[in-house]
């Protein structure tokens, strides 16, 4: 976290905030407040207070709540203290953080919301902003969300291309085996067809891709008829679900729903910083 905080302030800052050094006197102390400007979850209060604080451990940092707690319009967020000059050079990197990562969990939410009471399990996908994935599937999780696989490097994935490259579902799912990986083991599946081979290959879990209602309660009826099989595999349905789809998609009776809205295209949950207050005035040493 520290790396991309860093990184990020990097950007932002260059050579110097010139405006806030022009500005603003040295040894201000400053009160500040961060007030969320819309309803909804937080998440990246610790980016936020590192981002304060690697710009001068001066400043204090005090959450008004934790990561994953519902926040109402108009209510406070955190309360700031320190130097004025430090407050206002970090104040746009740590909103950045907190409203895009607000931004996810409250998008999050809403779809565990949309689907509660039905079993099935809200998932992020790969489709995040380069350099963030970590942060972003953090909060997916602050909202109550879970997370697919973090990279290319956890979990096994055949998808169409893998299966067009390899020759079929049974010959990629055997290449894997002979490799002796020993990772779990997933295979996208476009119709029914490929839903019937990935079972017999025994893998893990199936993504069900662009299906409709009709077709993923088919899939599922397919599985559950499987009852030769100890290990049956979960199902996941992918494939442009919204707000408006995803509990019906989830009433067909999958186990896992991806959704990559959640982080490509989930809006920021607005907030400002308001210094409220000059709590002092020191005077440079030597004065």
């Amino acid at each position: 976290m520290h790396l991309v905080v860093q990184q990020a302030l990097e950007e932002d800052v260059g050579t110097g905030d010139v405006t806030t050094q022009v500005t603003v006197p040295d040894g201000v102390i400053a009160e500040g407040i961060i007030l969320a400007k819309e309803t909804g979850v937080v998440a990246g209060i610790p980016v936020a207070m590192a981002t304060f604080q690697t710009i001068s451990k001066e400043v204090q940092f005090q959450p008004h709540l934790k990561d994953g707690q519902r926040i109402n319009k108009g209510a406070a967020v955190a309360r700031i203290w320190g130097p004025a000059k430090d407050i206002l050079t970090a104040e746009r990197v740590a909103l950045n953080f907190l409203q895009r990562l607000s931004g996810i969990a409250t998008q999050t939410a809403r779809y565990v919301q949309a689907v509660a009471g039905t079993g099935a399990k809200i998932l992020d996908t790969r489709k995040t902003t380069p350099g963030l994935r970590f942060l972003e599937k953090y909060a997916v999780r602050m909202g109550g969300g879970h997370n697919h696989r973090m990279g290319l490097h956890d979990m096994v994935l055949i998808k169409d291309n893998h299966i067009r490259a390899g020759g079929s579902i049974a010959q990629a799912v055997q290449r894997v085996r002979a490799q002796g990986i020993g990772l779990p083991m997933e295979v996208e599946a476009s119709d029914l067809e490929q839903v019937n081979q990935a079972i017999q290959a025994g893998v893990d879990r199936i993504m069900l891709d662009n299906m409709n209602l009709a077709q993923l309660q088919e899939a599922v009826a397919l599985v559950h008829s499987q009852k030769e099989r100890d290990q049956k595999p979960e199902l996941e349905a992918s494939g442009k679900i919204d707000l408006a789809r995803v509990r019906q998609v989830a009433m067909t009776g999958v186990d896992l729903i991806s959704v990559g809205a959640l982080t490509h295209s989930a809006p920021a949950l607005d907030m400002s910083l308001t210094i409220t207050d000059l709590v002092a005035r020191r005077e440079p040493e030597g004065e």
